[in-house]
């Protein structure tokens, strides 16, 4: 007996997407869904939450969504931005930034809208083509970039899902 639900990648393909970047768009697809399930009915003070001295709900859901954008972007081989540089170091001062549920999981679907369509953007031709990461321009291809930020991403959400637990003193 099923319990109803069905995966992302259990649902069919994503329209406009490359055979090779449909487990991407699924993981994504998961993470978002979890997300959009766990984050809106916490309050302020659960999202910054942070129990037996672990991250927070709101730096998971604000890391994932910085890196999703990083590592999009060096996919498409450019340089990060001053924005992009500035984020990633507000992501770890996040005490004391008041942040509703709803908003974050708002701000956190459209990051995967926009991850969707730079997937739907990328040709299956360029997935092993080199990248370079970071000032020190580590190798890395197209495709490993990609699949490295849905399973980044996915980690985080987890982690997300489990401090909501605890923090809601939520069973297992």
């Amino acid at each position: 007996m099923t319990s109803g639900f069905q995966p992302a990648w259990l649902r069919g393909a994503v329209d406009g997407i490359p055979a090779l970047l449909q487990p991407v768009a699924h993981a994504l697809i998961d993470a978002d869904e979890d997300v959009r399930k766990f984050l809106p009915p916490l309050s302020a003070e659960e999202i910054a939450a942070r129990p037996m001295g672990v991250a927070s709900i709101a730096y998971h859901v604000r890391h994932a969504m910085g890196s999703l954008d990083r590592l999009f972007t060096y996919a498409r081989s450019e340089s990060l931005t001053n924005a992009q540089m500035s984020a990633l170091a507000a992501e770890k001062k996040l005490d004391g930034v008041p942040f509703t549920g709803p908003q974050l999981a708002d701000e956190f679907s459209a990051a995967v809208r926009r991850a969707h369509e730079q997937l739907r953007a990328t040709r299956e031709a360029d997935l092993l083509e080199s990248r370079s990461v970071g000032r020190a321009r580590l190798p890395a291809t197209t495709i490993g970039l990609l699949v490295h930020a849905a399973e980044h991403t996915a980690r985080h959400v987890g982690q997300l899902v489990t401090t909501a637990r605890i923090v809601r003193g939520e069973p297992a």
